[in-house]
Order: C-alpha cells, then structure tokens, then sequence
C-alpha cells in the first residue's frame, strides 16, 4: 500500500517525516494516513522529529489522535509547512514544539462539518457534536497561538487562511523559513512619509511664549512688539502683572518704534497693512 509519509534518519540522530496528502481514519486510496500506521513508525525510533507537512486536511478525529500522539512523544517536535497545512493538518501543525512556515506556505482554519441525515433529533445531534468538535480543536489551537477563545472562534467561523507573516503574527508558527535575519539600524533612517517632528514649542516653567510670523512683504515680526507699538500708538502704557514684575527686555511703551507715513518703523521691518489688522481687533 502506498504511504504519503515516510522516515528519513539524519546523521545527527533525528529523523524527518513527510506527511504528504490527506489524514483519515481509514485508507481508501492507498495515500491516506491513518493514526495507526503513524503510531507504529513514530514509536519506532528515538531522537527528535521533524515532521514536514503538505496536506490539504482530512478527519479531525484522525488529527486529533496524531495531534496528541506528537504531543506525547519524548523527543522535541519541529513542524514545518512546506505549502499548506489546512482544515485537520492544521491541527496537527500546531503539535509542533517549534513550527515553522516556508514563506510560500499557507495555512488555513475553519470550522468542522459532517454530513447528516435522518429526522430533527439527529439534525440537532449533528450541530451539538459540531459545536463539541469544535471546541476542541479551539483547546488545541489557543495552547499554540495563546490567542482568546472568542478571537480563534470568529477566525475558524469566518475560514481563515495565513500566509507565513500572518500565522507568525498570529502565533500559529514560530518562525519563517530561510528567512534572513538582518540587523536592525540604530536609527530608523527618515521616512519621506512620516515628517520629521517639530521640537516642542510650548513654552517652560516662567517662559512666555513668543509668536514669530511674516507679514506680506516677508519682513518678520513679534506679536509682542506689535501689541507695544499698537498701545503706543494709542496712548496707552501696558499696566499687567507681567509687564511690572519681568526684567526690561522689551523697550518702554513710550520708547516703542516710530511709524512713518508708508507704515513701516524706521528699520523697515513693520508692514502697515499689519497695523491695521491690529487695531482692528482692537475696535
């Protein structure tokens, strides 16, 4: 009869192990593998296991059997997906001390289904041993992922398929296969699409924060110093708090630039349009 798997020894004493096809309780076409002829020749020899798998699912209870079969085994168990592991290879998968997923692998979880006949009372036999069933393969999929139960039921009802990436992410593998682990830059390098940020503008214990802008004609200027020409031309000496207690460092209300005719003070640096502005605030 032909088998899917077969023993290979390695020279450093471990032995490898192709499942290659579907998992079922019976063999019917001479390719399936069935939990007996597995436990014969996984009993056969000592040594750590790697199990390769390539199979499109099968009879959970089957999977199940060898699930538990390689959870018992003494040796260490590396499981690794060489193009999928779905529907009851999956489970069977997640046996694996370490599991490891080629980058082209897929895996692929769902929730189980029979086939039934017979009157109402069978139907809701059916659906309750579906509901059962999948309890269990969620038991073995959360002792793998660590995911909640809730989260592994909603991606087993919505057939979820995870490539590599995913299935690392998701904690159904450990690792990807052959990939190359380089190492990470001290910095990041700049992202053109994450400007850089700005240092923090907001002002200190005791600071006040000084709002530098351009007039029209690109001349820069100070609110402060703008609100001190505005006064002064109004007649009016600033009389706060802050103005009575903070060291001179601006100029007097009385001693504050003189505006010509054309709007500018006598360095030029003050727009008259931008005088305006302010003294229309301040109607």
């Amino acid at each position: 009869m032909k088998k899917f798997w077969n023993w290979i020894k390695d020279s450093d004493d471990t032995r490898t192990l192709r499942l290659e096809g579907p998992i079922d309780e019976e063999s019917f076409w001479g390719d399936e593998i069935t939990p007996q002829m597995f436990r014969d020749e996984l009993e056969s020899g000592e040594g750590d296991v790697t199990v390769w798998i390539n199979s499109p699912g099968g009879n959970v209870f089957a999977a199940a059997e060898i699930y538990t079969m390689l959870k018992d085994y003494k040796g260490s168990i590396t499981v690794k997906i060489d193009a999928i592991a779905a529907s009851a290879a999956s489970v069977v998968a997640v046996a694996g001390d370490v599991v490891q997923m080629s980058p082209v692998a897929m895996l692929m979880i769902h929730d189980p289904s029979t086939i039934a006949m017979g009157n109402t009372k069978d139907m809701e036999k059916a659906i309750e041993v579906l509901t059962e069933v999948k309890e269990s393969i969620i038991n073995a999929y959360a002792a793998k992922s660590g995911l909640s139960h809730a989260r592994i039921a909603n991606l087993m009802s919505n057939e979820t398929w995870m490539n590599a990436k995913k299935a690392v992410e998701l904690g159904f593998a450990d690792e990807i296969l052959f990939a190359k682990k380089e190492d990470e830059p001290d910095s990041d390098p700049a992202d053109p699409e994450k400007p850089e940020e700005t240092p923090d503008e907001e002002p200190g214990e005791g600071e006040e924060k000084q709002s530098i802008q351009k007039d029209a004609a690109g001349h820069l200027f100070s609110s402060r110093q703008m609100d001190l020409i505005v006064l002064n031309r109004l007649g009016v000496k600033p009389n706060t708090p802050a103005a009575q207690t903070e060291p001179p460092s601006d100029p007097p209300a009385e001693a504050g630039p003189v505006l010509d005719m054309d709007g500018k003070t006598e360095e030029g640096d003050y727009s008259y349009n931008v005088l305006m502005k302010q003294l229309e605030c301040m109607k």
